[in-house]
C-alpha cells in the first residue's frame, strides 16, 4: 500500500481527522458523532437524520462529508457518484454548495484533485463518473415530481446530501432508496430544523425512527452537550422573552419538533374567526382608506380590488380578462363610491400594473406601484412579498376583520415560510399556485395594503379627536383602536 492510500484508508475510516488534515478546524463534539456515524459500515448507520436549532455548523458537517465522499470512495472502475438537495433551488444555492467551495479553498489536495462549479462537483481525472451534483425542483413541482429529484445516480458508491429536510416531503427519498438498493457503499444524510411534522424529517425522528441514526443538536442554554455556536446570552434572552414552549423557540433554539407545524403563516380557525369579528365604524374611521390592485397576469388569473381601512378589509373586487385601462376604470368606480382613499397601491411585479397604472395617472389619480420582489423595508424579512404577507396575516391574528370569502380563506392558509439567511420568506406565488390550483389574488390585493405602516387619516371625524401621524414616536407606534368607544352598528365587510 503506497503512503497515499494509506491516507485516504485512514481518512476514510477517520473522517475527523480527514476535517483536521485538510480544514486545519477542530469539529465540535456533535459534528464529530455525525462524521464517525458517517464512517461506519452499521447496517443501523446507513441513513443519518441531523435534527438541529438554527446555526450550530450542519451546513459545515454536511459539506465535509461530502468532501470525504469523494476523496476516500470507490473502486477501479466504480466511481463515487452523489447528489445535493435542499428545501428551495435557491436555499441549495445560497447555503450548502457555496459552503463546499469554501471548505475546499482551505484544501490543497481538494483544490487540485477537483472542480467545483455552481451545479456539480468533479474529479480532474475523470469529471463525467466521479461528482456530487446540485438538484433542485421546479417551484410549481408536485410531491411526484419532486420524489423524482434524486433518480439517475447509479453506481457501486452513492450519497445523497439533503438540507433543510424539516420541510422536504417524504416522496423525495423514494429514488434515493432505489439507489441504496443495489449499491457496495451508500449513505443518505439529512439535516434540517425540527419546523414541520409532515416532512423526511419528522419521518425519521418519529415513524421511521428504526431506520435512522437520529442526533439531535441543541442551542439550549442548559443542556451541558449544547452547540458552542450558538450565542448563549442570546438563547438565554429569547427563551426569557417568548418561553420554552414558544414553537420558534423550540425547533430554532432547542431543536425540538414543536406540538404543530410553525411554517403555517395563519391558521384556517384564525382566518375563521377574523370573518366572523365585528368591527364597527369608530374601530376604523380615522384610519386610512387603502386600495389594494392585484393586476393579472396570465389568462387564468383574476384582477382583484381590495379595501382596507385599519382593521376593517372590504369585499373584494374581481375582474377577468381585463385590460389596463378596464382595470383602472374599475379602480376609479371602487374609489369613488367609497367616497376617496387616501392611497391606492398596485402590484408592479414584472410590469403587469404598468398599463392600469399609466391609465390611473391619466385619470388624475397618484398610484403606488410595488414590486413583490423588491427588497423589505423591514430587515426581518427577505423581500416586499414575504413582509406585506406577513404583516397581513398578523393584523388578521391581532384582531381584523376580514370579508367572508372562501376564496380567501383558501389562499391565505395555503401560505408558509421558511428562513432563509435568517431572514423569513413567504414561499412563493407559483407555489401557492401549486397547492390551491389558482392564482392567490385575493390575498395579495389585500397584502398591498400593508406596503408600508399604517397611520390615521389627518382630518377629524364625526368630532372625534384623531391624533395625526406626526404626533407618534414613529408610524409603527400607531393604534388604530386607541381610546376609540366601538358602535353597536356592525360595518359590512
Amino acid at each position: 500500500m503506497t503512503p497515499a492510500q494509506a491516507k485516504i484508508k485512514m481518512w476514510r475510516e477517520n473522517p475527523v481527522q480527514f476535517v483536521r488534515d485538510n480544514f486545519g478546524v477542530e469539529p465540535d463534539k456533535w459534528q464529530a458523532i455525525a462524521l464517525q456515524a458517517f464512517a461506519s459500515g452499521d447496517e443501523d448507520k446507513t441513513r443519518i437524520a441531523l435534527r438541529a436549532c438554527a446555526g450550530p455548523g450542519k451546513s459545515a458537517c454536511l459539506a465535509w462529508m461530502g468532501w470525504n465522499f469523494l476523496s476516500c470512495y470507490g473502486d477501479i472502475g466504480q466511481h463515487p457518484k452523489g447528489a445535493v438537495v435542499a428545501i428551495t433551488a435557491d436555499n441549495l444555492k445560497d447555503n450548502l454548495w457555496p459552503e463546499f467551495s469554501k471548505w475546499q479553498g482551505k484544501s490543497e489536495y481538494l483544490k487540485a484533485a477537483f472542480t467545483w462549479t455552481g451545479s456539480r462537483i468533479f474529479a480532474n481525472d475523470h469529471p463525467e463518473t466521479w461528482f456530487l451534483s446540485a438538484r433542485s425542483w421546479p417551484k410549481t413541482a408536485n410531491e411526484d415530481e419532486q420524489g423524482r429529484t434524486l433518480s439517475g445516480i447509479h453506481s457501486d458508491y452513492v450519497l445523497f446530501l439533503i438540507d433543510e429536510s424539516g420541510d422536504i416531503p417524504l416522496q423525495v427519498l423514494k429514488s434515493a432508496e432505489q439507489a441504496l438498493s443495489s449499491c457496495k457503499w451508500g449513505k443518505i444524510v439529512q439535516a434540517g430544523n425540527p419546523t414541520s411534522m409532515g416532512g423526511m424529517l419528522y419521518a425519521a425522528c418519529s415513524t421511521q425512527a428504526d431506520r435512522w441514526f437520529s442526533l439531535s443538536i441543541t442551542g439550549d442554554p442548559d443542556d451541558p452537550n449544547r452547540s458552542p455556536r450558538i450565542k448563549i446570552e442570546w438563547a438565554r434572552e429569547q427563551i426569557a422573552l417568548y418561553g420554552r414552549t414558544d414553537p420558534w423557540v423550540m425547533a430554532y433554539i432547542l431543536g425540538q419538533f414543536p406540538p404543530q407545524a410553525i411554517n403555517a403563516l395563519i391558521s384556517p380557525d384564525e382566518v375563521e374567526a377574523a370573518m366572523n369579528r365585528i368591527i364597527t365604524d369608530n374601530m376604523v374611521n380615522f384610519a386610512e382608506k387603502r386600495i389594494g390592485v392585484d393586476c393579472a397576469r396570465f389568462g387564468d388569473d383574476r384582477s382583484v380590488i381590495a379595501r382596507r381601512q385599519g382593521i376593517a378589509h372590504f369585499a373584494p373586487v374581481t375582474l377577468r380578462n381585463a385590460d389596463g385601462p378596464q382595470i383602472a376604470g374599475a379602480v376609479a368606480t371602487v374609489d369613488t363610491e367609497w367616497g376617496g382613499a387616501d392611497m391606492i397601491l398596485l402590484d408592479g411585479t414584472g410590469g403587469w400594473g404598468a398599463s392600469p397604472e399609466d391609465a390611473l395617472k391619466l385619470a388624475k389619480y397618484k398610484p403606488l406601484s410595488i414590486n413583490f420582489s423588491s427588497a423589505a423595508t423591514n430587515p426581518k424579512y427577505f423581500n416586499m412579498r414575504s413582509q406585506m404577507l406577513c404583516e397581513f396575516c398578523e393584523a388578521v391574528k391581532r384582531g381584523a376583520g376580514l370579508p367572508k370569502s372562501p376564496q380567501l380563506k383558501k389562499e391565505m392558509t395555503a401560505l408558509s415560510y421558511f428562513f432563509q439567511n435568517g431572514k423569513k420568506r413567504v414561499i412563493e406565488k407559483e407555489q401557492v399556485k401549486a397547492i390551491i390550483k389558482c392564482s392567490p389574488d385575493e390575498c395579495d390585493a389585500y397584502a398591498l395594503t400593508y406596503a408600508m405602516p399604517d397611520k390615521p387619516r389627518n382630518v377629524g371625524i364625526g368630532g372625534l379627536k384623531i391624533r395625526k401621524a406626526q404626533e407618534y414616536g414613529s408610524p409603527r407606534d400607531y393604534n388604530p383602536v386607541e381610546g376609540v368607544e366601538p358602535e353597536e352598528r356592525r360595518m359590512p365587510l
